[in-house]
C-alpha cells in the first residue's frame, strides 16, 4: 500500500493531525534544519494515521513503540501515551471546549489529582480509570483539570497559557513535546509545589510506569529539563491571591482540608513569626496540614479564645490579629519541670546530742532509722526521745556490720554512722 503526504485539518483532534501542525509550526520557526526535520515527523504522524485507520486503535499504539527512539530517558520511554479522545475511549467530542475550558479551582486540581496518588492508578495508555479517563501521562492531567476528555501533551496547551518557572503554583503542570517522537517520548507532570526555596527542586504528580506517582523531582525534570515548559490552566475560576500586601480576609474556604493555596502558605508564614515555628518539620506551604490547624489553635488560645473561638481554622479575628501583629505571640512550649532532687541524710547534729541522759528529738530520729534498717532488735518499746542502753546496743551493731571494731563500733553515733544509716 503506498501512502501520499496530506494536508492535516487543523480543525481535528486526532494525534495524527495534530502532530503534523505541531511539525509544521516547528519547521516554519527553525528554519531549513528543523524543516528537514518537520518533514520527518510530518511523514511518520502520515503513516500513522494510516495504519490506524486500517489496523484499528491497537495498531497505532503498536507503530508508536516501534519507531526509532531519539530519547533514551527511562522516565519519558516508559510514559507513551494515547490520542485525542472522549470518555472511557469514545470519538473526541468538538474541541469548542478549548475556547471556554471546564472552570475548576487550584484545590480541586489537587484534590483530583491526590486521588489518582492515592489508588496508585495503573499506568496505561489503552485503558480508561473509572472516571472516564486514559491512564496515561496527558489523561492524569485531562482528569485533573477536569477536561470532560482525555488529551495528549500536544493539544493540553491548548487549555492553557505559558508561564514563568517562578509563578508555577500547585494545579500547574510542565509539559515536555518531543518531535520526533510525539506520542511514545513525550511526557507532562502535575507541579505539586516547591521543596525548597532555591526553586531547585518540586513536587511532581505524575502517571508513569507502574502507576501514579507523587515525589520530589528536581526542576524541570530527570531527563529533557531543557525542553520541559510551564503552563497554567485557563479554566481556573478564582481569580490569583492578593499579593502578601493585601490584609483583606480571605474567606474561610481557603482554609481547611484539601486546600492548597497562597493564603494557606502566608497564614503559615505569619504564624511562625508570631511563635509557631515548632509546629512546623520544613516551613509553611500552600498545602494545609495539621501543622497550620495546630499553629493557628496555638495562636488563638494565646488570645485568650475558647471552644469554637480556638478550633484551628483562621477566621477574621484571627487574620486581622496577625495581618496586623495584634494580640499576644504564641507562647514557648511548656517542658515539664525537673524532678526534684533526691533527699540526702538529714545533717549530723553533733555527738553531743547523743550519750547517757541525753533527751531530744535526733536520738528518737536515730531510733526510728535504726528500725528502718533492720537494727533495732534491743528496743523492747521502740524509740523515744530518750537515750539508753538499747540505742547504744543497736548502734554498736550497726558499726559492726560495717565491719568496724574497737572505739569505732563503741555504740555512739559519729557523722560516718549518721551518713552512712541515713543513705
Amino acid at each position: 500500500m503506498e501512502f501520499s503526504e496530506v494536508e492535516p485539518d487543523k480543525s481535528c483532534a486526532c494525534g495524527g493531525c495534530t502532530a503534523r501542525v505541531r511539525a509544521r509550526q516547528l519547521a516554519v520557526r527553525s528554519g531549513r534544519g528543523a524543516t528537514i526535520q518537520a518533514r520527518g515527523a510530518r511523514r511518520a504522524a502520515v503513516l500513522l494515521a494510516a495504519a490506524g485507520s486500517v489496523l484499528g486503535g491497537g495498531a497505532v499504539s503498536s507503530a508508536v513503540a516501534a519507531a526509532p527512539r531519539t530519547d533514551s530517558s527511562p522516565q519519558t520511554a516508559s510514559s507513551p501515551q494515547g490520542q485525542v479522545a472522549g470518555p472511557f475511549g469514545e470519538p473526541p467530542t468538538s474541541r469548542r471546549a478549548v475556547a471556554a475550558p471546564p472552570a475548576t479551582t487550584r484545590a480541586e486540581i489537587m484534590r483530583r489529582a491526590q486521588a489518582w496518588v492515592d489508588q496508585k492508578v495503573p499506568y496505561s495508555m489503552t485503558k480508561y480509570w473509572s472516571d472516564g479517563y486514559r491512564q496515561d501521562c496527558s489523561g492524569f492531567i485531562s482528569m485533573a483539570w477536569n477536561l470532560g476528555s482525555s488529551q495528549t501533551t500536544w493539544t493540553l496547551p491548548d487549555f492553557a497559557d505559558r508561564i514563568a518557572k517562578d509563578d508555577l503554583q500547585p494545579g500547574d503542570v510542565l509539559i515536555y513535546n518531543n518531535a520526533n517522537d510525539p506520542q511514545g517520548g513525550s511526557h507532562a507532570v502535575l507541579f505539586g509545589g516547591w521543596v525548597d526555596a532555591a526553586h531547585t527542586k518540586y513536587t511532581a504528580l505524575e502517571q508513569t510506569r507502574p502507576g501514579t506517582t507523587e515525589r520530589s523531582t528536581p526542576y524541570a525534570y530527570w531527563s529533557n529539563s531543557s525542553g520541559y515548559l510551564p503552563y497554567r490552566y485557563r479554566g481556573l475560576s478564582l481569580p490569583m491571591p492578593a499579593p502578601d500586601g493585601a490584609d483583606a480576609f480571605p474567606g474561610a474556604d481557603r482554609f481547611g482540608p484539601g486546600k492548597v493555596n497562597d493564603y494557606v502558605t502566608r497564614l503559615g508564614r505569619m504564624l511562625v513569626e508570631r511563635g509557631g515555628g515548632r509546629f512546623y518539620r520544613e516551613g509553611p506551604s500552600p498545602d494545609w496540614g495539621d501543622a497550620d490547624r495546630r499553629a493557628t489553635e496555638a495562636f488563638q488560645l494565646a488570645q485568650g479564645w475558647r471552644g469554637a473561638e480556638a478550633d484551628g481554622y483562621p477566621g477574621k479575628d484571627t487574620w486581622d490579629f496577625l495581618v496586623h501583629h495584634k494580640g499576644k505571640d504564641i507562647p514557648p512550649a511548656v517542658t515539664a519541670p525537673s524532678p526534684p532532687p533526691a533527699p540526702g541524710p538529714p545533717p549530723f547534729p553533733g555527738t553531743d546530742k547523743f550519750g547517757p541522759g541525753k533527751i531530744n528529738d535526733h536520738i528518737a530520729q536515730l531510733g526510728r532509722q535504726l528500725v528502718k534498717k533492720g537494727f533495732g532488735s534491743s528496743y523492747r518499746q521502740g524509740p523515744d526521745p530518750a537515750w539508753g542502753e538499747a540505742d547504744r546496743r543497736n548502734v554498736e551493731t550497726f558499726q559492726r556490720a560495717q565491719g568496724w571494731t574497737g572505739s569505732e563500733a563503741d555504740g555512739y553515733p559519729g557523722p560516718h554512722t549518721w551518713k552512712l544509716l541515713f543513705s
